[in-house]
């Protein structure tokens, strides 16, 4: 196995027992390598900026900077591009969650989940490839987007630019649908439907599938959202 086929991982959270349950969990895997801790968000942030991880694993509530402020940073920093920000949170119907995403992060994980459940996770963020939890995650982001408040913002501009295939496209990744299953409701190849996630992710700048589901949603490009 080459360096290119390891997925370095940066994990940030105030519980020390937490974090060293999770670095004997992943140097178990071969593909995943812990590169470095953290106990605050302000950490998190210098140590990306200096390991340059591929996955960072946040813990929302931390001291000296919390997790949605940290991951806002580590994502609109143009020489992390390539980070992901997978976000832990003990209740997975926080409604901080939502403004995790919206502040760039990849997907998010209840602290309760298994072994296996948190390498698939660390996995699927790292490849871009899929929102995490889609059915909870599309029911929190539909509830709260829903809701007027002061979070609210107009939708991105970049939406009236896409085709009406990324449009399709796009609300189906929305709904939760990997590319294979929007590729059999459109009758169009997997790997097309992903160059039609790719073209529609470059119009709204959205730097992942998981941000593009979030203005699918501001945006009203899923019925009942607005």
């Amino acid at each position: 196995m080459t360096e290119r086929d390891v997925t370095t991982v940066l994990l940030a959270d105030d519980q020390a027992l937490l974090r060293a349950t999770f670095r004997m969990l992943l140097d178990t895997v071969p593909d995943l390598t812990v590169v470095g801790e953290a106990g605050d968000g302000a950490e998190a942030c210098a140590l990306a900026r200096r390991l340059r991880p591929d996955v960072v694993v946040m813990d929302l509530r931390m001291p000296v900077l919390d997790g949605i402020a940290a991951t806002a940073r580590i994502t609109r920093d143009p020489d992390l591009a390539h980070v992901r920000v997978l976000v832990l949170t003990t209740f997975e119907t926080d409604e901080l969650v939502v403004d995790a995403l919206r502040a760039g992060a990849s997907g998010f994980l209840g602290k309760g989940v298994d072994p296996a459940g948190l390498i698939a996770a660390i996995r699927t963020v790292a490849a871009g490839d899929r929102l995490l939890s889609p059915a909870a995650t599309r029911a929190l982001v539909e509830r709260v987007l829903a809701e007027p408040g002061p979070s609210a913002r107009p939708p991105n501009p970049g939406l009236a630019d896409l085709t009406a295939r990324e449009r399709e496209v796009t609300i189906l990744a929305a709904r939760g649908l990997s590319n294979v299953e929007i590729g059999a409701a459109l009758f169009i190849s997997a790997a097309t439907a992903k160059t039609h996630l790719a073209r529609a992710m470059t119009k709204t700048g959205a730097r992942d599938r998981a941000q593009l589901v979030v203005f699918a949603y501001e945006g009203g490009l899923v019925a009942g959202t607005r």
